[in-house]
């Protein structure tokens, strides 16, 4: 057995699930990426208009896997498209989720060594994670949503509590005028948008672990919606309280409007401590769903046991981990992994489903 029979998860998990996959970096790098695309203050548009199109591709992947009970995209693409041509795809997305899994803990560990550990060496904060991470992978699809259950509702309280604190730095001038260059400009923001959402393509195996698949649709749209909530939030804040030109100069947008105000008297005064420490918890979730995802498709693919896949990677992503040298080479990573994401993210749902249809209008044909 490649993964245990009773590890199953409820409904609420999966929509859990799915929200600390592409929950992540995005909150600390997206207003400077989105409005750098934008240039105008209408980015927030551009979070608005990708996150509709990526529902409609999610409610795609779930219909599609609802086809195949209890089958992961693994499984079922290769009965789809063949063995080659499945196959091939599916280690695609094996290769996209590793090398997110790495940018995800490089960009972990550029926020440690920036803002808390200054001076440390880069595998010596990459290596305890990755272990910490390939523990909880161990457990399973269970154990890991449990994990979540506990650290979700803490990261996004804190996030929420810090936006609202810094409401009084919120201009509402920072955000007009309103589409002044058209659409344009809006639509040319939604290609820096993708990095944010990536990992959605998981819904094509969180289905197959559902103790209710017929609630999927339910789950993964509630569970987009969330991330979808806080990343709009966060571009609206911090183009509001910073302006769009210092949200384009700024490497940290985001913590940089939580390091713009104190609370005199309270038990933090500066809150860019505590929001970076429960967001690293946040961070670590979001690479432990990419961990999972890679170590379940070799298992599945290859038809080994799950224990020593994930052993083998280990140093696999640790070592796209270590390939950035500078700053500038991780964004240019992000922004890599965010074209490569185009191409899965609408590849496999679209690709698979019109391959189903033909194949399913032929049998009929010839029956």
């Amino acid at each position: 057995m490649f993964t245990r029979s009773d590890d199953k998860i409820t409904t609420t998990q999966a929509a859990l699930f799915l929200t600390n996959t592409v929950l992540g970096a995005g909150i600390l790098t997206l207003p400077r990426g989105v409005t750098e695309a934008v240039k105008t203050p209408d980015a927030w548009m551009s979070v608005l208009l990708g996150g509709g199109i990526v529902m409609l591709v999610i409610l795609l992947m779930v219909k599609l896997s609802q086809q195949f009970p209890g089958k992961t995209i693994y499984q079922y693409s290769q009965r789809i498209a063949g063995t080659a041509a499945g196959g091939f795809l599916c280690m695609l997305l094996i290769a996209y989720f590793i090398i997110t899994a790495g940018f995800e803990i490089r960009v972990f560990v550029e926020i440690t060594i920036f803002f808390l550990l200054e001076g440390t060496p880069i595998w010596a904060i990459a290596i305890p994670f990755i272990w910490v991470g390939g523990y909880l992978v161990f457990g399973g699809i269970n154990s890991i949503s449990r994990v979540y259950q506990i650290i979700s509702p803490i990261s996004i309280f804190i996030l929420i509590l810090c936006y609202c604190l810094s409401i009084r730095l919120f201009d509402v001038n920072h955000l007009r005028p309103v589409l002044s260059e058209g659409i344009l400009p809006v639509i040319k923001g939604l290609k820096s948008t993708v990095l944010i959402f990536s990992g959605c393509e998981v819904v094509m195996t969180l289905t197959a672990f559902m103790q209710h698949p017929e609630h999927a649709v339910k789950a993964m749209l509630v569970g987009i919606s969330v991330p979808l909530f806080l990343y709009l939030l966060t571009v609206v804040m911090v183009i509001g309280g910073l302006s769009i030109d210092t949200a384009i100069t700024s490497t940290w947008p985001t913590i940089d409007l939580i390091r713009s105000f104190e609370i005199s008297g309270f038990f933090f005064e500066r809150l860019e401590f505590p929001l970076l420490v429960i967001w690293m918890m946040q961070m670590f979730c979001n690479f432990c769903s990419f961990f999972f995802n890679a170590s379940l498709g070799i298992s599945q693919i290859f038809k080994l046991k799950l224990t020593p896949v994930i052993f083998a990677l280990m140093p696999l992503i640790f070592i796209v981990t270590m390939i950035p040298v500078r700053m500038n080479d991780v964004f240019a990573l992000g922004d890599a992994i965010g074209k490569m994401g185009i191409i899965l993210f609408l590849l496999l749902p679209v690709l698979l489903s019109a391959v189903l249809i033909f194949r399913k209008k032929g049998l009929k044909q010839n029956v």
